[in-house]
């Protein structure tokens, strides 16, 4: 007569491990830590559409998740422990946890960021409200404005140009539209080297000087440029040096 092995039971603590994963939607799951979290899950992972709260630090995330980040779109928010209620503070696209994508970012109730993220910093084209009434509108680049961009000042005054980590530096015009004036040039970590100033609209201008501004001529105003960029921006004597 033949031996039959009889099939082994399986494991009671595997069996409670199994029984115990979260898959599917699921009622408010309370961590030791003091994590609440109330939505979808996927073998054991936060993993769709859920809300989590940070009991600690008062934060909020309402959104999308994917195998236990935040991934897709989002709002952050934080409790305001006097009004008792939350306050967004990011509301976009998300990608391995981080802000990526399009979203806006508010710092303060009057200072605030729409635009391209790149792993939790500005990077793309954004325009950010600061709480001076300062306004800029251009493109990032690891949080600072990089590359071409328009920077708008509370009293109306503006520049257009070129940016470098967060400073002016490259060919640019700055508008002095209290005083009617433009100047126009180069500039080097946000210090104006060489260029023109001219009258721009000095008879709207509500502080304009008393005297307009004398019209100067160089022989060769292309050559003044060309050697002033040969010497910031290592331009060649033999390529052509354009304004932007």
């Amino acid at each position: 007569m033949p031996f039959l092995k009889k099939a082994r039971k399986e494991q009671l603590s595997k069996l409670w491990d199994k029984k115990a994963q979260k898959c599917g939607l699921r009622h408010t799951v309370y961590s030791v830590n003091g994590e609440e979290y109330t939505g979808e899950w996927l073998n054991n992972k936060k993993h769709g559409k859920g809300t989590n709260i940070w009991k600690k630090t008062g934060v909020l995330y309402d959104g999308e998740w994917k195998y236990g980040q935040r991934h897709g779109l989002g709002t952050l928010s934080k409790l305001n422990p006097v009004s008792k209620e939350y306050a967004k503070l990011y509301s976009g696209e998300w990608k391995n946890d981080k802000r990526n994508g399009y979203g806006s970012c508010f710092y303060s109730g009057s200072a605030h960021y729409e635009g391209e993220w790149a792993g939790n910093e500005r990077s793309g084209w954004g325009r950010m409200y600061y709480e001076n009434g300062d306004v800029y509108d251009g493109e990032w680049l690891s949080d600072k404005p990089h590359g071409q961009g328009l920077l708008c000042l509370a009293n109306q005054n503006r520049y257009e140009g070129t940016w470098e980590q967060g400073e002016k530096h490259g060919a640019g015009k700055f508008f002095f539209l209290d005083k009617g004036q433009l100047y126009e040039g180069l500039w080097e970590h946000g210090i104006a080297k060489c260029g023109t100033v001219t009258d721009f609209g000095r008879e709207e201008a509500p502080a304009a000087p008393p005297y307009p501004i004398p019209e100067v001529h160089l022989m060769d105003a292309h050559s003044v440029l060309l050697e002033t960029g040969s010497n910031l921006f290592g331009v060649e004597e033999n390529q052509p040096f354009r304004r932007q």
